[in-house]
């Protein structure tokens, strides 16, 4: 609770600093992501100062700072149960800390490469970390059918992401099934709808070398055909 005020407390005080030449705003980034920051009041289309993200249940997933539209200096990034995941400066553009990878069968991680005993590899890394690094990869998609008479409960999602070792976002697929409805499909998406800067990764390495590598996200459609995380 004392977190949760302190934080509260920051943004309401930056809103007062910041009242006279910007305006609060607020977006959907998912169904369970809001973000808040402040565009100038002479020009809305850029952000200036404070940004904060924030989970359903008001739980803090990332927090930086903005100037003339660009993301500046120290970002942080949370999980859900409110680890911190990952820090990046944008300034010196570097990652200053990641997290070791938790167990979890949302996310898992494949390479094209043989590896064997001894070899030393790291995996590809996406500024924002596994959870708010990785919304775009869910907004993109809505089911191709009408969901509103459908038990969506009974369809699971898994993305694909083929990263190559320069670092690119080289493919996007997306497998639906559902066992209930005999169904089983998968989605190629064309990867240049995300955003250039959704399409950068640090690549993975293989004994100090970049290769190839994929990730494999978990995911459940939502009633209204959106996907989310566990």
């Amino acid at each position: 609770m004392k977190y949760f005020l302190s934080i509260s407390f920051l943004f309401l005080l930056n809103n007062i600093c910041f009242a006279q030449d910007t305006i609060a705003q607020r977006n959907k980034l998912s169904d369970s992501v809001i973000e808040h920051f402040y565009v100038l009041k002479s020009n809305p289309e850029v952000r200036e100062g404070p940004y904060m993200a924030m989970l359903r249940h008001r739980k803090l997933i990332a927090r930086g700072q903005y100037k003339n539209g660009k993301k500046v200096g120290l970002w942080q990034f949370f999980d859900t149960e409110q680890r911190m995941v990952e820090r990046y400066n944008y300034d010196k553009q570097m990652f200053t800390y990641e997290a070791p990878l938790y167990e979890s069968a949302d996310f898992s991680y494949m390479f094209d490469d043989s590896l064997k005993k001894g070899d030393r590899i790291t995996r590809p890394l996406k500024i924002g970390g596994i959870y708010y690094g990785f919304l775009a990869y869910l907004d993109i998609f809505r089911v191709p059918f009408d969901p509103i008479d459908i038990d969506t409960d009974s369809f699971e999602a898994n993305i694909e992401l083929l990263i190559s070792p320069l670092g690119r976002l080289a493919d996007y697929n997306i497998r639906l099934t559902s066992s209930e409805y005999n169904y089983d499909h998968v989605f190629r998406m064309d990867v240049n709808l995300f955003s250039p800067e959704d399409r950068v990764f640090n690549a993975a390495t293989l004994n100090g070398k970049p290769v190839m590598a994929r990730i494999i996200i978990k995911c459940y459609v939502s009633p209204w055909g959106t996907l989310d995380f566990f």
